[in-house]
């Protein structure tokens, strides 16, 4: 058995010729001839293989067939590490008796008659040899083809970096080098899962975040770190959704993933090392520049404008102002797959994966209490959000706004470290959290709609008249929900919360 540690990337095809050409791929030597590989994944039709997350297949090199075996990778911002078996594949027939894991081989021993084809991925591979130092070897490979199954093909675009000598951060070094002026974004995905997405016939899906993984006796740092990988995976699975679908929520769960990711550097603050922090608090407000345009015309859209014009009572004027906000909209869909094709997206990615993968914490923090050290930030986040709720009390819209974004961050500090706290009390306290940020996301919503359609509308007569309408049909909801939003969070926020001893 050998243990496979890769950084897989993708790319657009249109950036392979600048790929081969970048200096570190041109002056490296060549790993053999380039060569077409033929491989067809095989799986019960009941695809209990993958359920299982193994992947048996057969490979076609030129002449010479192979069988590999693959189990369950651990996979973070692109970088994947596996156990895999492979040797010759002769007489059309499978050999699973020299896989040195038991379970593994008896699994595959009882599958084996039921095996059949399920999809196949055909490449042209090109490799080279990177080893920019002593003691530090790579294989650069370059994979440009197809993934077919059900007579459906997607393109299969990609850049794999393999360990063969040295620690797994020199990938990450590698990938930076590249991604300075090439557009590598970290892929989590392997070839063989977007083929049953093929062959499932299953559409790209939005993301969310997943649950916690926290346990109590890790470190602060490295709690810190498993949730900000889990973060990066959310962004990186949403991202290729946003480049290419029109499905809003991409971009909505895109910007989640960024939100978390700042909610959590706040959180482990003090845990963590102050060039770590100061480094990304302006790097992940980078990434987030300019994604949000799109998602906030959508909102206003569906939540604004869309139940006017619903009710059929809408008039012209709010007619025009609706289709104004649409064009718009698609103008700043366009712009965000932009951004996201850009180098510096991916290199982003890329980077926070690599400190991600560099945190250290020194003795005192390494020593800390994770329960201890939770109940103290989310008691401090609390606090911030009571001050947030006394500046409110004029119920001015900026600070309406503000209390916002408090009670979100004490609600993402919540989700981080609900492992650590009593499940069933601070799961309601969340969802309680939850319904007031709703509500105050509602009249911030129409708050800045409003604003928008009155500059929209300048001295256009039937612009304004549409602009009021739309105001004044949204006004009896937002008087009421105004009025009761503050004494409903009142309890909540100087009531006994969960983490309290």
């Amino acid at each position: 058995m050998s243990h496979e540690i890769e950084l897989k990337l993708t790319l657009p095809p249109k950036a392979l010729a600048a790929l081969r050409r970048h200096p570190l791929i041109a002056e490296a030597p060549r790993e053999g001839r380039a060569c077409t590989l033929e491989n067809t994944y095989f799986d019960t039709p009941e695809l209990e293989l993958r359920e299982r997350r193994m992947a048996v297949r057969t490979r076609k090199a030129g002449n010479r067939w192979l069988q590999t075996v693959k189990c369950a990778a651990e996979s973070a911002g692109g970088l994947s590490s596996r156990p895999e078996w492979e040797q010759p594949y002769a007489n059309g027939a499978f050999d699973f008796s020299g896989i040195d894991r038991e379970d593994v081989r008896q699994r595959l021993e009882a599958l084996q008659p039921r095996l059949v084809p399920v999809f196949s991925t055909h490449f042209k591979r090109e490799t080279v040899v990177l080893a920019p130092r002593e003691g530090v070897k790579v294989l650069a490979m370059i994979d440009h083809g197809n993934i077919e199954a059900n007579g459906q093909s997607r393109p299969l675009c990609e850049l794999e970096l393999e360990l063969v000598e040295g620690a797994p951060t020199e990938l990450y070094a590698l990938a930076l080098q590249l991604a300075e002026n090439l557009p590598l974004t970290p892929e989590n995905v392997s070839k063989a899962e977007r083929g049953y997405h093929l062959f499932s016939n299953h559409a790209l899906r939005p993301a969310k975040a997943r649950p916690s993984r926290l346990q109590p006796e890790m470190s602060p740092v490295d709690a810190f770190r498993i949730i900000g990988f889990d973060c990066l995976s959310l962004w990186q699975a949403n991202e290729a959704g946003a480049r290419e679908s029109d499905n809003p929520e991409f971009i909505h769960q895109l910007r989640v993933a960024l939100r978390r990711l700042r909610s959590a550097l706040r959180l482990f603050c003090p845990a963590l090392p102050p060039a770590f922090v100061a480094r990304w608090s302006d790097g992940l407000k980078e990434a987030a520049d300019g994604l949000g345009a799109a998602r906030d015309l959508d909102v206003m859209l569906d939540e604004i404008l869309s139940p006017v014009a619903e009710s059929g009572l809408a008039d012209e004027g709010t007619l025009r102002l609706i289709s104004m906000a649409v064009d718009r909209r698609d103008r700043e869909k366009a712009a965000t797959r932009e951004q996201l094709l850009a180098a510096s997206h991916g290199r982003q990615m890329l980077a926070l994966a690599a400190d991600l993968y560099g945190l250290q914490s020194d003795a005192l923090v390494k020593s800390a209490n994770l329960t201890t050290f939770a109940r103290l930030q989310l008691t401090q986040l609390r606090k911030k959000a009571r001050k947030r709720f006394a500046a409110a009390a004029e119920l001015h819209p900026e600070q309406l706004h503000e209390l916002r974004v408090s009670l979100k961050r004490l609600r993402y500090g919540i989700e981080f470290l609900l492992p650590l706290l009593p499940e069933k009390a601070t799961v309601r306290y969340a969802n309680e959290l939850a319904d007031i940020q709703e509500t105050l996301g509602y009249i911030n919503d129409e708050v800045v709609a409003r604003s928008r359609l009155k500059a929209w509308a300048g001295k256009d007569p039937e612009l304004r008249g549409g602009a009021a309408f739309v105001a004044g049909w949204h006004a009896p909801k937002i008087a009421r929900l105004r009025k009761s939003v503050l004494p409903a969070l009142e309890p909540i926020l100087w009531g006994k919360a969960p983490w309290t001893r």
